[in-house]
């Protein structure tokens, strides 16, 4: 069975110095902010290439309190693409603003074309999703942020060192909100998240902000939330942005193998937009007969998964936004068409073989 995501096999990569590492904090004695909470903070900040990074909890928490310390709630509009998992929305909605929705362009980013016609009055920001590790195209979207004025925040959770332009995804907005989930290019054993900014008074709110409100122990700044980043997974994030270079250099060769190598006119392969890089945290392809693919693929002992079968404007989560079918066309196309196929560290050649050969005997 080649499974669709392999993280035991990632794990085994490194496995030596991850259980290093994990004793090593273990036997510390320190749990929560700590040495490994800052020395990630500073390694991760210098990688991306801003001056500032603040770990939390999760992705969605460096969503949610992104647009809290921005000041953007009830009242105001976020554009969003459609397209995207609903943790980006969530983020958007749990503060009490309205996500505008945004179709996407052929290479499932925000289509840049369609941006400023959705702008109002009551728009504040933009959210825009690096999604499957591809780079979104910037230069227009920093284009209308200036221009109206609007805040521009990026969903970096599957784009871990993708660039548009030479520069790193999470550094044209005012702030880079990531996820460390494990199954994230530079994953965690756990939940995990942070935020990247170039703003000292946004990065030291958001330190303030993570641990109850509170800049000094009992003596509380705001009404925060308890959002740490903890010291074990800190510690192991470390270790793997070491091998950061090596293991997205893996994942680009396969879908470089993948890119030359499936050949079936049913079958739509991703592509980037010009100027940017992917880090292929999933190597999305499309086809219109997709159920009948996977039960195909599934027969052949290879592992898939659909990102994302349900657009977040029709989930049961958002019915009271009023959307319905056919409001968003083609995020709604790609929702019945996109299909992930085996993408991870450790794969083989082997893998990557078969995984072809099946695609393209495909009918």
């Amino acid at each position: 069975m080649i499974m669709a995501n392999n993280l035991l096999r990632q794990f085994s990569l490194h496995q030596a110095e991850y259980e290093k590492k994990a004793i090593e904090v273990l036997r510390s004695g320190w749990y929560v902010l700590g040495n490994e909470v800052e020395s990630f903070e500073k390694e991760w900040a210098n990688y991306i290439g801003t001056k500032y990074c603040v770990g939390l909890a999760s992705g969605l928490d460096a969503l949610w309190i992104a647009f809290r310390l921005l000041h953007i709630g009830k009242g105001d509009e976020v554009i969003v693409q459609g397209n995207t998992y609903i943790a980006s929305v969530m983020g958007i909605t749990i503060n009490g603003a309205t996500p505008i929705f945004c179709e996407p362009d052929s290479h499932f980013g925000i289509d840049v074309n369609k941006i400023e016609n959705l702008i109002t009055e009551k728009t504040k920001a933009i959210l825009v999703v690096h999604l499957y590790g591809m780079a979104s195209r910037m230069d227009k979207i920093v284009e209308l942020c200036k221009k109206y004025r609007l805040k521009l925040v990026e969903d970096c959770a599957q784009s871990h060192g993708a660039c548009f332009n030479n520069k790193m995804t999470g550094t044209f907005g005012d702030v880079g909100c990531f996820s460390f989930y494990p199954t994230k290019n530079l994953g965690a054993f756990g939940d995990g998240g942070a935020i990247v900014t170039n703003n000292e008074l946004l990065a030291n709110n958001f330190k303030i902000f993570r641990n109850y409100g509170s800049e000094k122990k009992y003596y509380n700044k705001m009404i925060g939330a308890n959002s740490r980043l903890d010291e074990l997974q800190a510690g192991l994030l470390r270790v793997r942005l070491r091998h950061m270079n090596e293991l997205t250099e893996e994942k680009v060769k396969i879908a470089n193998y993948y890119s030359a190598n499936i050949q079936n006119e049913k079958i739509q392969l991703p592509q980037l937009v010009e100027g940017a890089t992917g880090v292929w945290h999933q190597y999305v392809i499309q086809c219109e007969e997709r159920t009948k693919l996977i039960e195909y693929l599934d027969k052949k002992g290879i592992g898939t998964i659909i990102h994302y079968p349900i657009p977040p404007h029709l989930s049961e989560a958002y019915k009271y936004l009023g959307y319905g079918p056919g409001y968003l066309p083609i995020t709604e196309h790609f929702a019945k068409t996109v299909l992930s196929i085996p993408m991870y560290n450790g794969m083989t050649e082997n893998e990557m073989a078969c995984v072809v050969n099946a695609l393209n005997e495909f009918n």
